[in-house]
């Protein structure tokens, strides 16, 4: 199947893209702000549409609203001009319809998106998504969590007016968006995880207070994983490598390479010959500790989606941790003239049924990107 994601540039058009590459063979047609006049040219060839393109914020309230019904009118245009049907699966929301300008584009953009799918004998399925938050959110635009995230790692104390609220990761989003492609004419809503505000802040405070030295905190709730991963992406690369003490006496020297503070864990050690490459994989969710015992390496890494990479020489001589960011692809390569002897730490068991990798080279830019 050809499926488009409009909005392939932002936050949870990122997270679709990433998902669509882990876990299909789906051949993706994204469409970005700067590649949004090729719309019509896509539609035409996609079999479905995944329609995440959107305005949350503007400095003319009334802007936002125009905004997402004029993303949805070019779309509806396009699946006018397309000349068969295309299954189409909106990212709404549930504030839509609910007075706000925000609330109000989102419902005209919905029902504007349905009427040209009934037009043109389109599947047209509507996922209204609660708050969402998720790896690599921007702060202050798409999510009070990335807003908390950034005021944990700047040491600045938000003003918080606490209240119940449901969030949902961006991979749980984008799954639901994804389950929309073989879903019939209706209406999804995924649910979220029942929290609060002040609880969201009281959890990344303590990550932040843990996480400096690289502890790691007890990972045993899905939220806690998904806000843990939503903090390691805010401080990727910066904060790393994370240097480790080393204890010496005349016995030789002993470094804890992994202090965990709950839930469950696994721990393996590899060799690996000079030369060689381990890795070239990515995971969705799997928090994952490399931490060099002898030797030299490079460990280098690569944005999904993106030509983005990053590397960090690292030695036995001075152990120190680099965690693997979610979603992003690494490896690790012997660069040295000795064997390599590397620990390797996840935060969850193995469990082959649902391995969390998705094998792709560091070095492999996709055409997408």
């Amino acid at each position: 199947m050809k499926v488009l994601v409009t909005g392939a540039g932002g936050f949870l058009g990122w997270h679709t893209l990433a998902r669509l590459r882990a876990l299909t063979d789906h051949e993706i047609l994204p469409v970005t702000r700067e590649s949004w006049g090729s719309l019509a040219d896509q539609v035409r060839s996609a079999d479905a549409v995944v329609h995440i393109a959107g305005v949350n914020r503007a400095d003319d309230p009334e802007q936002v609203r125009l905004g997402n019904v004029r993303l949805a009118e070019d779309l509806a245009t396009a699946l006018r001009g397309a000349g068969r049907p295309v299954q189409v699966v909106n990212a709404n929301s549930i504030q839509s319809g609910n007075g706000t300008p925000y609330g109000s584009g989102k419902q005209q953009a919905a029902e504007v998106l349905a009427a040209a799918c009934a037009d043109t004998g389109s599947t047209f399925v509507d996922v209204m998504l609660p708050n969402l938050f998720g790896e690599h959110g921007r702060p202050s635009y798409n999510s009070f969590v990335a807003t908390f995230v950034q005021a944990a790692i700047d040491g600045n104390e938000p003003s918080i007016q606490d209240r119940p609220v449901d969030l949902l990761h961006a991979q749980r989003a984008a799954e639901s968006l994804l389950e929309g492609l073989t879903a019939p004419p209706g209406r999804m809503q995924p649910q979220g995880t029942p929290t609060s505000v002040l609880e969201v802040w009281e959890l990344l405070r303590e990550f932040h207070g843990l996480y400096a030295t690289g502890d790691i905190p007890a990972l045993d709730t899905a939220l806690r994983v998904d806000l843990f991963n939503t903090y390691r992406a805010a401080l990727f690369p910066g904060h790393y490598p994370i240097a480790l003490t080393a204890h010496s006496d005349d016995r030789g020297r002993l470094v804890e390479t992994v202090r965990a503070h709950g839930g469950q864990g696994q721990t393996f050690v590899s060799t690996t010959k000079p030369g060689i490459t381990r890795g070239e994989h990515f995971h969705l969710g799997k928090v994952e500790r490399f931490v060099v015992l002898s030797g030299r390496a490079r460990i280098s890494l690569r944005r999904v989606c993106t030509d983005e990479v990053v590397s960090f020489d690292v030695s036995g001589d001075n152990p120190a941790v680099v965690d693997m960011p979610t979603m992003w692809v690494h490896n690790i390569t012997n660069t040295g003239g000795t064997e390599l002897t590397t620990l390797f730490w996840t935060h969850s068991l193995f469990d082959p049924e649902h391995p969390d990798t998705f094998w792709e080279p560091v070095g492999a830019v996709p055409a997408e990107a």
